[in-house]
């Protein structure tokens, strides 16, 4: 895995933090400078935190379990589903639904709907409805499908969670915390870098920033999928070899016993 490109963080404007009057305490060992009223992030602390987080992330995914991405912020929502979606790994990038980890059994629930809905409308089912009901079903299905459709192959709980802005996603975090599920994060200069296990210090607020963040850990997740594929593969070819040597030895002990 590569290590995190100083200069990349720069022009993407990831050492850009909040006003001066804004900032958390315990960001202080993060904060470069102050300029103009605005602290400055140390980008070589964001390097260090990127590189160890990107790192983690990599062998989650290796592991075969789901990383759940978090950002309902306008300028960070279109960024997600770019980097997100391929790699496979859920996301939220709507109404972030209360429960959805304490209370995951209902949100399964909800999903379950949503099969059900478009079970419907393949048997035929939907076609015997009226209009009316017809029209509440596919406003439902619609509604089930902006706010759970990117998290419909969410089988059980993920086992790590990243969110790009903590103050924003707080309902998240905590419910990740009471959990024991590990976060990671885009941590500014306004927000607490102690309520995460994996703070990354860096700008979330610009979209710029944002998908430089998630280009560079979205290629670790995909490092590791690419990793856990290969192992695979390997273990599969070597299957029907041991299946050969196994049959060879069975078969030299049949002739020294005759």
């Amino acid at each position: 895995m590569a290590k995190t490109d100083y200069k990349e963080l720069l022009d993407a404007g990831v050492h850009f933090g909040h006003l001066k009057r804004k900032w958390h305490p315990k960001m202080a060992p993060y904060i470069f400078m102050e300029k103009n009223g605005i602290h400055i992030i140390d980008l070589n602390k964001t390097a260090a935190k990127l590189d160890d987080a990107a790192a983690a992330m990599k062998q989650v995914a290796k592991s075969g379990k789901k990383i759940l991405f978090v950002a309902t912020k306008k300028q960070a929502k279109a960024v997600v589903e770019k980097h997100v979606k391929p790699t496979g790994m859920p996301y939220v990038t709507e109404r972030w639904p209360g429960g959805m980890l304490t209370n995951f059994a209902t949100i399964r629930k909800a999903v379950r709907k949503m099969s059900q809905i478009d079970n419907m409308m393949k048997d035929g089912t939907f076609d015997v409805l009226s209009k009316r009901e017809r029209l509440q079903i596919t406003r439902q299905r619609a509604k089930l499908e902006r706010d759970l459709g990117s998290i419909s192959d969410l089988s059980r709980l993920p086992s790590a969670l990243f969110v790009v802005d903590i103050k924003k996603e707080h309902i998240a975090v905590a419910e990740a915390k009471k959990l024991n599920i590990p976060t990671f994060a885009i941590v500014d200069t306004n927000s607490n870098p102690t309520k995460v296990d994996f703070p990354i210090p860096a700008n979330d607020d610009a979209a710029k920033s944002i998908d430089k963040l998630l280009s560079i850990v979205c290629k670790s997740v995909n490092e590791g999928l690419e990793e856990r594929k290969a192992e695979k593969e390997k273990t599969k070819a070597s299957k029907p070899k041991a299946k050969t040597e196994k049959t060879e030895k069975a078969e030299k002990v049949k002739e020294e016993t005759k």
